[in-house]
């Protein structure tokens, strides 16, 4: 509603575009992982999927210079992998940030190019892992993990 009063950041360097898994769009993780890539990268230019709901997006790819691939516990979910293919047909400069939890720490790392070790998952496996993230047993799991979905201004 109040749009308007929030000051909007001033864009710099190259454009970026971020593949992420939905289950991270507008949480506290999605806002770290951006802090990151802006650090690392010198750029908030970015091309953000969670900025246009669950309207595609992966044209997008084609304007930018970079491409992250974001993995969850060591997996990228079955769009993220629809967009590495697209990005690799486009050859894009790819990077990798993979977000784990440890315990009740949640690490984030970064890698050039995509790390071998982390499992592609299909369409099935997806919605599996989804699925167990907001089962019972990961309640506790999810809000550590993911955050609050609260924005914090």
């Amino acid at each position: 509603m109040f749009e308007f009063l929030r000051k909007r950041k001033e864009k710099y360097g190259v454009p970026i575009y971020i593949s992420e898994p939905t289950i991270i769009y507008h949480t506290q993780t999605e806002r770290a992982i951006l802090k990151i890539i802006e650090e690392r990268l010198n750029s908030n230019n970015f091309i953000l999927p969670s900025e246009y709901g669950l309207k595609p997006t992966q044209h997008m790819i084609k304007d930018a210079h970079i491409f992250i691939a974001i993995g969850i516990v060591g997996k990228f979910t079955s769009l993220v992998v629809r967009e590495i293919k697209t990005a690799q047909e486009l050859r894009k400069k790819i990077y990798t940030l993979n977000v784990a939890r440890k315990g009740e720490e949640i690490y984030y790392d970064f890698f050039e190019g995509i790390p071998e070790d982390i499992e592609w998952l299909n369409e099935g496996e997806t919605n599996k892992l989804y699925e167990d993230f907001r089962g019972e047993e990961f309640s506790g799991f999810m809000k550590v993990f993911l955050g609050d979905r609260r924005k914090q201004w």
